[in-house]
């Protein structure tokens, strides 16, 4: 099927790569699958290549590397304390496979992985399964006082036990849904107004001398875009770290 080059919809289309069917479940390979894998590669393979040597004098590329550590680490010090260190790999992963992704696609055909529900919903349930299983498996039944506030009456707590389990479960829908939406959103409005300086470059001298407005606002939104892709990756995983904390300290 013939697409608009204006389309701002079809930079989201999923297309299989390698058709997989087992049992009739399809499990292909598709774009996503492989710009997820390219995403993963480019943050080990960067991190791989700068912190190789470990050399006492630190190149330009290692203290990058470092930056990043520092700054997760500093990241998850202050939203779970130091008990919450022993969740930095996951923390750092999680944050450098969103920061590449994000990145990867502000490149022309490239496809962006978390302008796709399923694939922020399913790093969101990755975060919260992960509070549950060291919660429980760390406190017993303890960490259910998460649902129980310090300091409330009793009879309030009919009230309040309900709100703060309905929190908990809303938690990987909101999580998943700013980083998915804010992405969507923005690459969207990127593309229309990039549309607008495709179809008027095409109706000639005052259709190009129109085309200025809106090829100067794609230059702003590009700009714009690539500050949103670093933002979100760092509220995703600062909220991870948040959401770790009550793992570590159900009580609060």
């Amino acid at each position: 099927m013939e697409h608009s080059p204006t389309d701002p919809i079809h930079q989201f289309n999923i297309y299989h790569l390698i058709p997989i069917d087992i049992g009739g479940l399809d499990l292909s390979f598709t774009n996503a699958s492989l710009f997820m894998a390219i995403a993963a590669i480019i943050g080990a393979g960067f991190l791989y290549m700068t912190t190789g040597s470990r050399g006492l004098v630190p190149t330009r590329m290692q203290s990058v590397s470092e930056m990043f550590y520092e700054f997760t680490a500093d990241m998850l010090r202050e939203s779970a304390g130091s008990g919450g260190m022993r969740f930095f790999p996951f923390v750092f992963s999680l944050f450098c496979f969103l920061l590449v992704g994000n990145l990867l696609g502000m490149f022309p055909y490239f496809f962006t992985i978390t302008a796709q529900i399923v694939v922020t919903f399913t790093l969101a349930i990755l975060v919260i399964g992960v509070v549950l299983v060291y919660g429980i498996r760390q406190h017993g039944i303890k960490f259910f006082k998460l649902f129980v506030p310090d300091g409330v009456p009793g009879p309030l707590l009919i009230l309040v036990v309900p709100i703060e389990v309905l929190s908990f479960i809303s938690r990987p829908i909101s999580l998943s849904i700013r980083l998915f939406g804010n992405m969507l959103a923005g690459h969207i409005t990127l593309k229309v107004f990039a549309g607008f300086v495709f179809s008027l470059g095409t109706l000639g001298a005052l259709g190009v001398a129109t085309a200025v407005l809106p090829l100067i606002m794609t230059v702003a939104l590009t700009a714009l875009e690539l500050l949103v892709a670093a933002l979100q990756a760092y509220v995703f995983a600062v909220l991870t770290c948040l959401y770790l904390n009550d793992a570590l300290h159900p009580s609060h």
